[in-house]
């Protein structure tokens, strides 16, 4: 029988393993696997994800086949990464910190592969509150949702971390319902929740579920109060302008709705190489304005796409940036010496 080595003989599955391999075409065989982790299927991560895969594999030069993995939320794909379940991991500036801080969900976790450090920033979220037009009577100011069933987006996610400092800053209690999203419409209109957190993507863009309940149902946004306001600008954090219009398609109460934005990024570890990285990092800037074009919530990156990455390292400047983002920023003269390179990059 063929497939024997010194007198031994290999099992019939492996066989035709081996066969099957044969079968394929070189250059399937010899592309590599990135892992692209993002948040649920209803997330707004999830969507834009198709756009950018196109991008990676072209900029690798076909070496590498892109597969894009939901999970839960990004701070279980930011581990799934750093266990050596993926490559690239979803998250923003919010959960960059809570990471490096040991706090909350990473609080006694330890990698099993390297930490994930500054890499690429795509886009701003801004986090807003949400209630039934029905019950907008009963909620002035963020203060009125305090202690009272919210839904403050899936439990992990990036705009969950984000509400949770917020409320903290604000002395409130969060009083935090899980829902799947695609019963949010549900759960506003039957009362098992009174508030739901709704977000924007660079002030234009809705995620999936939220376009689905803004059909199903009337909603108002409730601004934050000029007090509320205030607190959160004295903790540092800062409070954004949307224009309703470009993101609802119905009126949702306030002529200007406020949020306080987080940035969100696509970040890898070390064992990501260099010239990987750099290659990402440069197809992103070169097709910066097709990505626009595919969805609103680039814009902004396409607008100012070195000013995003300064950004997103400034929200956290003693994390490291990884060496290839380090390349592409000092060929911009928008490297700023103060900031750390990561060490000992690998190769994936």
């Amino acid at each position: 029988m063929a497939f024997e080595k010194r007198g031994r003989r290999l099992a019939p599955a492996a066989v035709a393993a081996i066969l099957a391999a044969l079968a394929l075409p070189a250059e399937a065989q010899e592309r590599k696997s990135l892992r692209w982790a993002t948040s649920s299927v209803d997330s707004y991560g999830y969507k834009v994800a198709a756009s950018m895969v196109k991008i990676v594999e072209e900029a690798l030069g076909g070496e590498y086949t892109v597969t894009v993995q939901p999970y839960t939320s990004p701070t279980v794909g930011m581990k799934a990464v750093m266990n050596g379940e993926g490559e690239i991991a979803y998250t923003a500036d919010v959960g960059m910190a809570q990471f490096y801080a040991s706090e909350g969900a990473f609080k006694d976790y330890t990698p099993v592969k390297p930490k994930i450090v500054h890499t690429w920033y795509a886009y701003p979220m801004e986090s807003m509150m949400a209630t039934s037009a029905k019950e907008a009577d009963k909620f002035k100011c963020w203060k009125d949702f305090s202690g009272k069933p919210v839904f403050f987006t899936t439990a992990g996610f990036q705009n969950w971390l984000n509400w949770a400092r917020i409320w903290k800053i604000l002395g409130y209690q969060f009083k935090h319902v899980n829902i799947d999203p695609k019963s949010n419409s549900d759960a506003l209109q039957g009362g098992t929740i009174v508030g739901s957190a709704t977000y924007t993507t660079a002030g234009r863009s809705l995620a999936p579920y939220w376009k689905e309940t803004e059909i199903r149902m009337d909603i108002k946004v409730v601004n934050p109060c000029p007090d509320e306001v205030a607190k959160l600008k004295a903790a540092g954090l800062s409070v954004a302008d949307v224009d309703p219009k470009k993101a609802f398609t119905k009126d949702v109460g306030p002529n200007t709705l406020q949020g306080v934005p987080i940035l969100f990024g696509y970040n890898v570890g070390t064992n990501i190489s260099e010239q990987i990285v750099y290659k990402l990092v440069s197809a992103f800037h070169k097709n910066r304005d097709k990505l626009a074009q595919a969805d609103p919530g680039f814009t902004p990156m396409a607008q100012d796409f070195i000013g995003m990455q300064v950004a997103g390292i400034n929200a956290n400047p003693d994390i490291p940036v990884h060496p290839g983002l380090a390349r592409f920023l000092k060929e911009q003269n928008a490297w700023n010496d103060k900031w750390k390179i990561a060490s000992s990059p690998g190769e994936n």
